[in-house]
């Protein structure tokens, strides 16, 4: 049985939400919250009694927490329950900070009943989940630091290589590990060996997050 907590500050949307989820067998809504902080606090006392949810399904815009910070501070906290965001397609700036900051995946808001269980039991395998059409307009709107602002490097940037520098960047135009290998002239075990180096070095979990930092931080890998 996989244990889910539905985030969204929306009465409707959460009564809908459960409606969907509780005609499937192997899964069990076991919290509603309205907000990220109430979120949380179901959270603490699901854990006190040793029964945490494995999924949380987060709506990004909320009030008193929204699903960014939440999403943040549930990672840090119970890094056991996994972050799924469901969102509009106006939101994948929020989205890209989310994953960074350890949501699993998102998925548009109306997807359809069977494809959100199926997201739920792929995430909670460990798996990542992306929904259609938010990914080319996250990576194009991803630099969530104001250009007039100076950018403090993540923790272990100023670290990289070259080689691992230049293959940040190919991933952050989405190449492949075979169309990495041909442009560097290595083998792919070698790239991805680089790879998870790359992420080792940054503590990001999957090249996605990775192509999202480094879009992020393109001029500097650039220059």
């Amino acid at each position: 049985m996989i244990r889910v907590l539905i985030a969204e500050d929306q009465e409707i949307v959460r009564r809908g939400l459960k409606t969907l989820l509780t005609t499937k067998p192997d899964l069990q809504v076991v919290g509603e919250a309205e907000n990220g902080q109430r979120a949380i606090q179901l959270i603490e006392g699901l854990q006190a009694q040793f029964l945490p949810p494995d999924v949380v399904l987060m709506d990004i815009r909320m009030p008193v927490m929204d699903g960014v910070e939440a999403t943040k501070i549930i990672c840090q906290q119970f890094p056991r329950t996994k972050i799924l965001i469901l969102t509009t397609f106006d939101d994948a700036k929020y989205v890209a900070e989310a994953l960074r900051f350890g949501a699993k995946g998102y998925l548009l808001k109306d997807t359809p009943a069977e494809e959100l269980a199926e997201a739920i039991r792929s995430i909670h395998k460990g798996y990542t989940q992306f929904g259609p059409g938010i990914v080319e307009k996250m990576m194009a709107n991803v630099s969530v630091i104001e250009t007039d602002k100076p950018q403090e490097l993540p923790p272990g940037m100023a670290e990289l290589t070259a080689r691992e520098k230049e293959i940040l960047k190919m991933i952050a135009k989405g190449a492949s590990n075979r169309e990495i290998a041909q442009a560097v002239f290595l083998s792919e075990g070698t790239v991805r060996n680089h790879i998870s180096n790359i992420l080792a070095r940054l503590n990001l979990r999957d090249r996605t997050q990775a192509a999202i930092v480094a879009n992020s931080f393109m001029s500097w890998l650039e220059n």
